[in-house]
């Protein structure tokens, strides 16, 4: 009886099984970044797994991933007195280095806005700024600044619909990082949604490392910040003697 009572509290104190899961697959789940490093492509695939037949609802896929974030300042620029100068800055607390979104859908279908705001999904959600100071007038004019600025480069990526789902189980997408990847662990996340609602969240990571010469600069100018200061001042002096050289042996020619 006593048997009994404590596998019956075990079963009640236990979590509830999901009804559907992520098994997610990487065509490579780390990148090295070197001299010839121009840039790189994730291919994502996966399946979901069940313990129940197929909800009735529309499955909705959505696939992010975020590089290292760190602070940093936005400051916005007026012409005055005829030159350009700095009339506000807003400091943002942390700022993804890269992030891509991807979907299985139309974004309104397949995320509410209430997800949205729980999980921080979109690139806009990913961004924290508090704390503007008073006498800046439409700080969201800030963050909206930093998304377009490195929309252009690629380091921001929004990508309806790039998410191939089939039969409501297999799902794939791919994601391409540009060659300027900051070093870090990009952090990789897979919802399921279902009435715009995530019913299943999925987290591994990438990681992103910096080998060969380019490490070995990396670690140089943190641990001797002097040497690697006149290492690039006698490289600097080299090739503008280098260029003044050459220039004058073609005037003589």
């Amino acid at each position: 009886m006593t048997l009994r009572l404590a596998l019956a509290l075990l079963l009640l104190a236990a979590p509830p099984a999901r009804a559907e899961e992520v098994v997610l697959g990487l065509s490579q789940n780390s990148i090295s970044i070197d001299t010839t490093f121009s840039g790189s492509e994730i291919l994502l695939f996966g399946a979901i797994k069940r313990e129940v037949a197929i909800p009735p609802d529309e499955l909705g896929v959505v696939v992010t991933i975020a590089g290292p974030s760190q602070p940093l300042d936005v400051r916005r620029k007026e012409r005055r007195f005829g030159i350009w100068v700095n009339v506000d800055t807003v400091e943002v607390d942390s700022a993804p280095s890269f992030y891509a979104v991807a979907t299985s859908g139309p974004w309104n279908e397949v995320l509410s806005q209430v997800e949205d705001l729980r999980h921080k999904i979109s690139i806009p959600r990913a961004i924290r700024s508090v704390g503007a100071p008073s006498s800046v007038q439409n700080a969201q004019d800030f963050t909206d600044a930093i998304i377009r600025i490195r929309s252009r480069t690629g380091a921001y990526q929004t990508n309806e619909g790039a998410v191939d789902l089939s039969e409501q189980t297999l799902f794939r997408t791919s994601v391409d990082l540009p060659s300027n990847l900051t070093e870090g662990a990009y952090v990789t996340r897979i919802f399921l949604t279902r009435r715009a609602a995530v019913v299943s969240k999925y987290e591994t990571v990438i990681d992103v490392r910096k080998v060969g010469m380019e490490r070995w600069l990396f670690e140089l100018s943190r641990d001797n910040a002097m040497i690697y200061g006149l290492m690039s001042l006698t490289i600097a002096i080299g090739a503008g003697w280098g260029a003044s050289a050459a220039f004058r042996l073609l005037r003589r020619g």
